[in-house]
C-alpha cells in the first residue's frame, strides 16, 4: 500500500496539473449538491491550452492535496498546467523571489501584514473594481471581505489586491451536549444569555469554562482571541481597525473595556477550572480536557475551530462535543454578528492571462464547492451550496459565515510582531495573574511607542 501511495505520488509530480476529466475526484454533471453549470460557464470562455501557470502558496501536505484536487478543474476547463510551490518559510521565499524578479503567477498568503507590503513594493496586480464588486456582491459580509483585500500601492493608493479563499473561524465556544442536556442548559443566544448561563452554573455547584493560555514561548495567546472577539462585540469594527494599526492607543477605553470583559470570565476563581490562578499555567492543548470530565469539570470552553484535534482520542464533533457562535450582545444591535477568523488570500504576482483566469475560477461556485466537499475549508460565498460541506459540523461553521455582518482578521497577526506576538501576549499572562487592565493595556502600549 506505501509502495503504491509512493508511485502515485510521483506520477501526480510528473503529470502536474495535467488531470484529464477522468482523474476529477467528483465527475462533472454527476451529483447536484455541486453547481456543474458554473463549471460549464467558466469552461466556454477560457482556452488557455499550453500555458503553464505557477502557484506558491501555504499549503503543504493534506491541505496542498486538496487544492490539488480543485484546481484540477481549472485545468480540465482552461488546458493549463498548474505548478504548485510550497516551503517551510514560505513567507520569507515570496519575499526572495519577489525582490529577485522571479516572482509565481499566483501567490496565496496568510498574512494581511505580508501582503500589504508587497503591494507597497509594486510586487502585486490590482484585480479591479469588477472584483471589488463581485465580493460586495457574492460574499456575506463584503465589505469586510473588499476591505481585508485592499492595500497601497507604491504611489500610496488603495487598490484591490488580494481575493479571500478558504477561511477559519474562531468566534466559537464549546461544549458537551450530554452535560448542557443533563443540566437542562440552553445554547446561548446572546452575551448577556452567556453570562447568565455563566452565572447559572455556578449557582448549580459546577464549573463554566476551561481556560488555558499556556503555550510554551507563547503562552497568552489564547486569551488574545477572547479579547478580540469580545472587542468585535463592544466596539465598531472601524474601532477594532484603529485598534490593530495603533491609530487608537491601547490604552483607550474600548480596549481596556474589552480587556475588563475578558476578565468577568477569566478572573473569577468560582468560573474557571482550577480558579483564576491556573489560568495562564493551563496548556492550552490540555484546557478542553475538563468538558469531558465525569462529573465535569467545566461546560464551556472558548476556541478556534481546530481544537477538536486535542480532545480525547474518538471524540466526534456534533455528537460528543459540539459548538456555538460566540454571540453578541443584544445591548448592541448595531454591531451586529461578527466573527473573528483567519484565511488565505490569492493575489497575482506576475500579470499572465493564465493568471487572471485562475482568479476568475475561484469566483465559481465549484471551485469552492470541490473543496468543502472534503475538508479543512469554509467560505463566505453565498452562491455556493452549503450542502456540499462534507460534514454537519462544517456546514455549522460556514453558516455562521454566511450569517455574519462583520469579519475581521486574527487582531494580534495584524499587530507588528513585538506587540501581537509579544507584549500582547505577556500582557495577558500579567492580566490573569492579577495586574489591572487599565496597567497592563499601558504597559502594552509603551512597547508599542518604543518601535515606532
Amino acid at each position: 500500500m506505501k509502495k503504491t501511495l509512493l508511485m502515485t505520488a510521483a506520477l501526480a509530480l510528473l503529470m502536474a496539473g495535467g488531470a484529464a476529466a477522468a482523474d476529477l475526484k467528483f465527475q462533472p454533471g454527476e451529483d447536484a449538491k455541486f453547481n456543474w453549470q458554473s463549471f460549464e460557464d467558466f469552461k466556454k470562455g477560457h482556452d488557455l491550452k499550453g500555458q503553464t501557470l505557477t502557484i506558491f502558496g501555504p499549503w503543504r501536505g493534506e491541505d496542498e492535496a486538496l487544492f490539488k484536487v480543485v484546481y484540477a478543474y481549472f485545468t480540465e476547463a482552461t488546458g493549463v498546467e498548474i505548478k504548485y510551490s510550497s516551503s517551510e518559510n514560505y513567507e520569507q521565499q515570496i519575499v526572495i523571489d519577489t525582490q529577485a524578479g522571479s516572482p509565481p503567477d499566483v501567490a496565496i498568503l496568510p498574512q494581511p501584514g505580508l501582503i500589504a507590503d508587497l503591494a507597497s513594493k509594486g510586487h502585486l496586480t490590482p484585480l479591479g473594481d469588477e472584483t471589488k464588486q463581485w465580493l460586495l456582491d457574492n460574499y456575506a459580509a463584503g465589505q469586510s471581505w473588499v476591505d481585508l483585500s485592499t492595500y497601497k500601492d507604491k504611489d500610496g493608493n488603495a487598490a484591490l489586491f488580494a481575493f479571500p479563499y478558504k477561511i477559519d473561524v474562531k468566534s466559537l465556544v464549546w461544549y458537551v451536549p450530554e452535560n448542557f442536556e443533563d443540566a437542562g442548559y440552553e445554547v446561548p443566544k446572546t452575551m448577556e444569555d452567556l453570562k447568565a448561563l455563566t452565572e447559572q452554573i455556578v449557582a448549580d455547584g459546577g464549573t463554566p469554562w476551561c481556560i488555558g493560555l499556556g503555550s510554551g514561548g507563547a503562552t497568552g495567546w489564547p486569551a488574545t482571541d477572547w479579547v478580540e472577539d469580545l472587542m468585535l462585540r463592544t466596539a465598531s469594527p472601524e474601532t477594532y481597525d484603529k485598534w490593530v494599526t495603533n491609530e487608537i492607543p491601547f490604552t483607550d477605553a474600548s480596549v481596556v473595556g474589552a480587556l475588563d470583559e475578558f476578565g468577568w470570565f477569566a478572573k473569577n476563581d468560582k468560573f474557571v477550572d482550577g480558579g483564576a490562578a491556573a489560568v495562564a499555567s493551563t496548556d492550552f492543548r490540555d484546557s478542553p480536557k475538563g468538558l469531558f470530565a465525569s462529573p465535569p469539570k467545566c461546560y464551556l470552553h472558548h476556541q478556534a475551530s481546530f481544537i477538536p484535534s486535542f480532545f480525547p482520542e474518538g471524540t466526534v464533533v456534533g455528537e460528543d462535543a459540539d459548538f456555538f457562535y460566540m454571540p453578541p450582545y443584544a445591548s448592541k444591535p448595531e454591531l451586529g454578528n461578527p466573527v473573528l477568523g483567519a484565511g488565505t488570500l490569492a493575489m497575482i504576482t506576475r500579470d499572465t492571462p493564465a493568471a487572471r483566469a485562475f482568479i476568475e475560477f475561484l469566483k465559481t461556485p465549484i471551485a469552492h464547492e470541490v473543496w468543502m466537499a472534503q475538508t479543512s475549508f469554509l467560505t463566505p460565498y453565498k452562491s455556493a451550496n452549503k450542502e456540499a460541506y462534507a460534514n454537519a459540523p462544517m456546514k455549522k461553521q460556514g453558516e455562521i459565515l454566511l450569517d455574519s455582518t462583520t469579519f475581521r482578521f486574527d487582531g494580534s497577526d495584524l499587530m507588528p510582531g513585538k506587540i501581537g506576538a509579544g507584549a500582547f501576549w505577556t500582557g495577558m499572562v500579567d492580566f490573569v495573574g492579577g495586574k489591572s487592565a487599565a496597567d497592563v493595556a499601558g504597559g502594552v502600549q509603551k512597547a508599542w511607542d518604543a518601535i515606532k
